[in-house]
């Protein structure tokens, strides 16, 4: 698996075929003074995660369903937007390739004069402890939503 997403972020693999009940959660929140419809502007294309983390290249399938990531290192990651809502700011996303998140939201929400970017996951940790696995996504969430933020 070298060169995904995975191994670039701490060596944890996260199975994508675990389907019913995903054993560990992640999720950040971060704050940002920013507008909500802003912040939307940056992530709320299904390839504005480039803005979230920085390096990936992003291409998006013609119908705009499907994004394919490519890190620094050349490792690919496919995903597939299950659902969006422009008008709530939030998308859920599955991976369909080995990588480290099944099944993730991202959303941008109203937060007193700014606003609140939540990234949530559920998966099933390969190669490493839930715990293991846990601090790695939390640190690719916190890593995402803080850059965002700015």
């Amino acid at each position: 698996m070298k060169g995904t997403l995975g191994l670039v972020c701490g060596g944890v693999l996260v199975s994508s075929f675990a389907f019913p009940a995903l054993a560990v959660e992640s999720s950040y929140t971060a704050a940002s003074a920013s507008a909500p419809d802003a912040v939307w502007a940056k992530v709320g294309d299904f390839c504005g995660i480039t803005n979230l983390l920085p390096g990936l290249k992003c291409a998006l399938s013609e119908d705009g369903k499907v994004r394919t990531l490519t890190t620094p290192e050349g490792g690919v990651v496919v995903e597939h937007l299950d659902s969006r809502d422009d008008v709530a700011r939030t998308y859920t996303y599955t991976i369909i390739t080995a990588g480290p998140l099944p099944v993730a939201t991202l959303s941008v929400q109203p937060a007193g004069a700014g606003s609140s970017i939540v990234w949530t996951g559920k998966y099933d940790a390969k190669g490493a402890s839930d715990d293991e696995a846990k601090k790695v996504m939390d640190g690719i969430y916190k890593t995402g939503a803080d850059n965002l933020a700015k």
